[in-house]
């Protein structure tokens, strides 16, 4: 564990969220323990798990706009909530033929990967130039007879905007089509900056015409992963993600998530956490953040060369450079890892260039000069060593591959070009790697990543 990336301090800005709370970890572990020999696959036999389920859902609902009638489930993370609220869309739409859910072209990857899992199309909307937003009149043209469900982000992740809900939510309710927010990120912080002064837009169940949402607890609510709850406006909409099945001789198998068996472990550790911080410490949570983004954006703001993009609304950076800066950014987050922080590359899409994601947490609230001091370090020697430069006739060696016959030996081959062949391991520097991903098309990047992933688990490497 030595070479892991540190999940506590704040110095990992993605994949781990953490409150600076003194002993919540341990509160969470003992609270796991206590619950991970116990099965959610059968609430009556484990009823201590469906109360804490219950009361998880109801929490969520309470901040996230829920009425009366309004029902959740608990799953092990964003990308299950989101994979259920399209499989709910589409069951309930098993007359429509080609079945499709229409989605900002900044939308998580978890709906695409639903889309593939479930033979659901995924229609694809550019956003407004520029500001990274979900265009409503294009989002509306985009909504026809075959579509089941409309998407929206409360904040996206890549950029930390929050999608004009309302607007979308009334297009797709004239249409008679469901309508679900992405807030898994955002969701349980939002309300909280709203309650300190933030100008929010509705995003929420309060919406008319939103007919679900996802919030994950293993975020914002800095509980263990894997926690998130999928909330939907009354019952009647959630049934399409339930299975039964009693084709076959063993007991009735009756499930609510992907999963059979789920450990109690995440509930009991979920329950204990919010609990234990409670309303009042979620709000102080959420104003160290917010500070912490607001100087850290101010900051970055500073650093010649560097830019944001788009206007975030919530504790979500994109960092970009500004005209030509005579560096990249692959080399700059090389160099932010040499000096003990990790911030995550994302590659150029669409409208959105290369850039830096930055997610803040209530844990960096302190460490920001620390930050921007390394960040204008980083960029200082990133400037000096120059652009990664992928030689011609590598590039033109990429551009030959297809991603649908790419071979083992084609990669090989490719990585021996690229002079990352020596095997032992991963690269100290990953600049050269992502230069070399970035020229290729998506499609082929994702091809040569599944090849790279299948080289990292090998099991006769693991010593």
């Amino acid at each position: 564990m030595a070479d892991d990336l540190p999940t506590h301090g704040g110095h990992t800005l993605a994949y781990v969220y953490d409150s600076g709370l003194a002993g919540l970890d341990r509160l969470a572990a003992e609270a796991h323990a206590s619950a991970s020999s116990a099965n959610a696959l059968d609430p009556t036999a484990f009823p201590s798990l469906l109360r804490m389920e219950n009361d998880l859902v109801a929490a969520a609902a309470a901040r996230l706009g829920g009425g009366p009638g309004t029902v959740g489930t608990v799953t092990s993370g964003g990308t299950e909530s989101c994979l259920l609220a399209v499989l709910a869309a589409r069951e309930a739409s098993n007359e429509t033929v080609e079945p499709a859910v229409v989605l900002p072209s900044t939308a998580h990857a978890a709906f695409h990967k639903a889309a593939h899992l479930f033979g659901v199309r995924a229609v694809e909307v550019p956003v407004v130039p520029g500001t990274f937003l979900a265009d409503p009149a294009a989002m509306a043209a985009a909504i026809d007879e075959n579509t089941v469900l409309v998407v929206a982000s409360a904040p996206s992740y890549a950029h930390g905007v929050i999608d004009p809900v309302a607007e979308i939510a009334e297009a797709a309710a004239a249409k008679g089509v469901r309508m679900h927010v992405d807030a898994c990120i955002g969701g349980w912080v939002l309300p909280d900056l709203r309650k300190l002064g933030a100008e929010l837009p509705p995003f929420d169940l309060s919406v008319p015409g939103v007919t679900s949402l996802s919030v994950d607890l293993h975020k914002y609510a800095y509980c263990p992963k894997g926690t998130s709850v999928l909330l939907h406006a009354d019952a009647r909409l959630r049934r399409g993600h339930y299975f039964a099945s009693a084709a076959w001789p063993g007991y009735t198998m009756l499930n609510t998530t992907l999963q059979s068996t789920r450990s109690g472990g995440p509930l009991a550790a979920a329950w204990a956490v919010l609990r234990h911080v409670g309303d009042e410490g979620y709000l102080r949570l959420a104003e160290d953040t917010a500070t912490a983004a607001a100087l850290l954006r101010t900051g970055v703001e500073r650093v010649e060369g560097l830019r944001i993009l788009g206007e975030p609304d919530a504790t979500l950076l994109a960092v970009a450079t500004e005209g030509g800066p005579g560096f990249d950014l692959f080399t700059v987050a090389d160099e932010m890892k040499q000096r003990g922080w990790y911030v995550q590359p994302q590659f150029a899409h669409g409208d959105s260039p290369v850039n830096l994601h930055l997610t803040v947490t209530a844990a960096n609230r302190g460490g920001e000069a620390g930050f921007l001091a390394d960040l204008e370090a980083s960029v200082a020697a990133a400037r000096e060593a120059g652009p990664v430069e992928v030689a011609d006739e590598l590039a033109a060696a990429i551009a030959a591959l297809d991603p649908d016959t790419l071979t083992s030996e084609q990669f090989a081959g490719l990585l021996e070009g690229a002079g990352l062949s020596g095997g032992g391991g991963l690269p100290e520097r990953m600049a050269p790697v992502n230069a070399l991903l970035a020229v290729a098309p998506p499609r082929l990047r994702e091809r040569l990543l599944l090849e790279f992933l299948g080289l990292l688990y090998r099991y006769g490497d693991s010593a």
